[in-house]
Formats: structure tokens, C-alpha cells, sequence
């Protein structure tokens, strides 16, 4: 899964960086996903990467202005 922030959206509540620092960052204002971690998970993979995978689920949902992107798609859509 490929996520990302819509930065047009997004107004720095900074929410993800808060629960997932290890994707999500936070910089003047705004969160941003983290270089080389767009691409999130595999599908199959018999890891703990579905895990992840429902965290940044949850906090795609949670976003209060609703600019994290999954697949290029708001999750709420």
C-alpha cells in the first residue's frame, strides 16, 4: 500500500507523527510521510507488516482534516 499526505489538506494537527513517528513526520506545521517509507506493506507478506498495515489504517481514519492518503485515496472514501 502506498501512503502519503495531501499537504493541500492537510492543517498540522500532527496527530500521525505523534503515533507513528516511524512513517509519519512533522515539520513546519504539517505532517509528511517519511523518505522511503511511501510504500508500506506488501500484500502476502506473512510478517507483522499487516499489522502496520491496520495502524496506518487507524490513523488515516483519524486524521482530523482527513490528508492521509492510502493508494491515493482518502480511506474514508
Amino acid at each position: 500500500m502506498k501512503v502519503s499526505v495531501d499537504a493541500d489538506v492537510c492543517y498540522g494537527s500532527g496527530e500521525c507523527a505523534f503515533r507513528a513517528p516511524g512513517v509519519f513526520g512533522f515539520e513546519d506545521g504539517y505532517g509528511f510521510v517519511l523518505p522511503g517509507r511511501e510504500d508500506f506493506g506488501v500484500s502476502g507478506d506473512s510478517g507483522e507488516s499487516g499489522n502496520d498495515d491496520e495502524l496506518i489504517r487507524d490513523i488515516a481514519e483519524r486524521c482530523p482534516s482527513q490528508a492521509i492518503r492510502i493508494d491515493g485515496r482518502r480511506v474514508t472514501d
